[in-house]
């Protein structure tokens, strides 16, 4: 028998490379599932803390531009 601890740090590295928690997931899912379930959900956390980091970097993106009266309406009158 295997050791299946779950294993914390499968995780981590899996949040940290989403696309190799994905491949240990499928990998270990018969014969290691506390490990597998790990290394997949750290690939689920990966993924999703990835998408909330572009969706914030989007938004400050727009608040700064609105804030600064806006690059394109600035650029516009200036040309005329």
């Amino acid at each position: 028998m295997e050791n299946d601890n779950g294993g914390f740090l499968w995780g981590l590295l899996g949040c940290c490379i989403p696309v190799v928690g994905l491949i240990l997931f499928l990998v270990w899912k018969d014969t290691k599932p506390k490990t597998a379930k790990a290394a997949g959900i750290g690939a689920i956390v990966g993924v999703v803390i990835g998408i909330l980091i572009y969706v914030v970097m989007i938004v400050f993106s727009l608040a700064t531009g609105i804030a600064a009266g806006g690059i394109a309406a600035g650029s516009a009158a200036a040309i005329y």
